[in-house]
């Protein structure tokens, strides 16, 4: 059984499982078709990913302009501060965020919808991120939104106090409003 708890991103779910504790440890089940199509996340998954991390990494706002993907993300060890930005131009919560807390410790997942950008700040060393995709990756579409765009004013530092990790390829991206005037969403 799942809790499912709407965002304030239209689409953009949290996901709480329910949890089986004893003196052996727990159980949980992560994803059940029938019961995420019952709230309404009805898209078929074809690719899971897996990432470590220490500390500090940020990983950016990253999506697809072809071969758009719809993500369920999870913290399987450590914790990250996960972030979600509304690029769907018709939308009611388009060009607005939402961050999370998912960690191994409360279990939490987030449903991403098609049309949005994804990124997370580990906020603890060897912390492992999963995550099931609805459709396959293609480095040709590849899109990237400036971590920190003024116009989004996120404040990934209220997880993360020291220097942030940033890939070469991470640091050279649009702001959000320069992506805004030729945004394909």
């Amino acid at each position: 059984m799942f809790q499912f708890i709407q965002t304030p991103l239209v689409w953009a779910i949290i996901i709480e499982p329910q949890v089986f504790w004893d003196e052996r440890g727990f159980f949980m089940e992560t994803y059940s078709k029938k019961e995420f199509v019952n709230a309404g996340i009805d898209v078929e998954f074809v690719q899971d990913n897996h990432s470590k991390s220490k500390a500090g990494v940020l990983r950016w706002l990253h999506f697809q302009t072809i071969n758009t993907q719809s993500k369920l993300v999870r913290v399987i060890s450590g914790s990250v501060y996960d972030v979600a930005v509304d690029l769907r131009k018709n939308s009611p919560s388009y060009w607005k965020w939402f961050g999370v807390v998912l960690s191994a410790e409360n279990k939490k997942q987030f449903f991403i919808p098609q049309g949005f950008a994804h990124g997370f700040l580990t906020l603890e060393d060897n912390t492992e991120f999963v995550y099931k995709c609805d459709d396959f990756y293609n480095p040709l579409w590849d899109g990237w939104i400036a971590y920190n765009s003024p116009e989004l004013n996120i404040n990934w530092w209220e997880y993360f106090s020291w220097e942030l990790i940033i890939s070469d390829k991470d640091k050279k991206h649009l702001s959000f409003s320069e992506f805004s005037k030729n945004n394909p969403f």
